[in-house]
């Protein structure tokens, strides 16, 4: 399950990143174009380490791995998905949820780091 997500992600973070390029390139202003880049570049960093969270857990399946990547794709929803949104006019107060989402990243790679710290394996 947990690669088949990152994939979907991935996926959609290719969708998203050329439909930014191309499709809102002219309608768009500098800032909005800045927020939709800005949030496809975390989309991607954070969901290549989701991949390597899919397939750690493969690798070593009793690695908890669960609670890590359940908040990291809690941040690319609400980080992400605000930017997205600011991108297409809606209005900025939407950019108080955007810090919620970061904290939601950072939880789940601090969760992941205490997690390896104390696994035995």
């Amino acid at each position: 399950m947990w690669l088949a997500i990152a994939a979907f992600n991935l996926a959609f973070a290719v969708i998203v990143g050329a439909f930014g390029a191309h499709g809102l390139k002219s309608r768009a202003t500098a800032e909005q174009l800045t927020w939709w880049h800005t949030s496809t570049e975390y989309f991607f960093y954070h969901t290549l380490g989701l991949l390597a969270l899919g397939i750690l857990a493969k690798a070593a399946p009793m690695f908890p791995i669960k609670i890590s990547f359940i908040l990291i794709q809690t941040g690319i929803i609400f980080f992400c998905g605000s930017l997205y949104l600011m991108s297409f006019g809606l209005p900025r107060i939407l950019g108080a949820i955007t810090p919620i989402g970061g904290l939601f990243m950072i939880s789940g790679w601090l969760v992941l780091a205490w997690n390896a710290l104390k696994f035995k394996g």
